[in-house]
């Protein structure tokens, strides 16, 4: 058990990593649009997420939104540019693999607590925890890095006429999902390296005179 502090801080992380790839993958704001036309968008801001683009409308475009208007994507929106809907897909896989590696670590863990002393068994568990650490953390770094990539660039997307919003923004910039996957890259990273650190204590028979 004294050798596990690497694995215990491995799962502690990972569950707080685990947590903020599933907020970042929820969270409306990762592209902040300024627009300069305030008629329909009141506030002069609106938000792009990966499932949907909400702002604020006091003409009530939505009777159901009120003063929020939100418009989720489809898969028919061809307009809408592939980051977004490789983002959709890439963070449900990390929250699959993030979930996997915490279940592999609790295992490992919980084999040593419980005296199980099989060396093989423990060690892959370690073993496979880290490994899907380390890949769910890359499915949040490649969508993370590829949007944050299209807000500097302010890259345009044509949404169709239902949607509201204009084709382009006069200004934009990254939103609170983009630094809240980026400290989720962070500890899953971190995370998958500590329980891939783990090593099975070399066992010593003392001799008593």
């Amino acid at each position: 058990v004294s050798t596990l502090h690497l694995q215990l801080a491995a799962f502690a992380l990972g569950i707080v990593g685990w947590i903020l790839c599933t907020i970042s993958m929820g969270t409306v704001e990762w592209r902040v649009w300024h627009v300069d036309n305030t008629t329909i968008i009141s506030s002069g801001i609106a938000w792009v997420g990966i499932w949907k683009v909400c702002f604020i409308s006091y003409l009530h475009i939505s009777p159901g939104y009120k003063e929020q208007f939100c418009h989720k994507f489809s898969g028919y929106d061809f307009s809408i540019p592939r980051e977004i809907y490789a983002a959709q897909v890439l963070l449900l896989i990390a929250m699959f693999m993030g979930l996997l590696g915490l279940t592999a670590t609790i295992f490992g863990l919980r084999n040593v607590y419980v005296g199980i002393t099989q060396k093989t068994l423990i060690t892959r568990f370690f073993l496979v925890g880290g490994f899907f650490y380390i890949f769910a953390g890359l499915c949040v770094l490649i969508p993370v890095s590829w949007n944050f990539y299209s807000i500097v660039q302010n890259q345009s997307i044509a949404f169709p006429p239902s949607y509201y919003m204009p084709s382009s923004p006069a200004a934009q910039e990254a939103g609170a999902a983009i630094p809240t996957g980026i400290v989720a890259v962070i500890l899953l990273l971190v995370s998958g390296t500590f329980s891939l650190s783990y090593r099975f204590p070399v066992m010593t028979n003392a001799v008593m005179k």
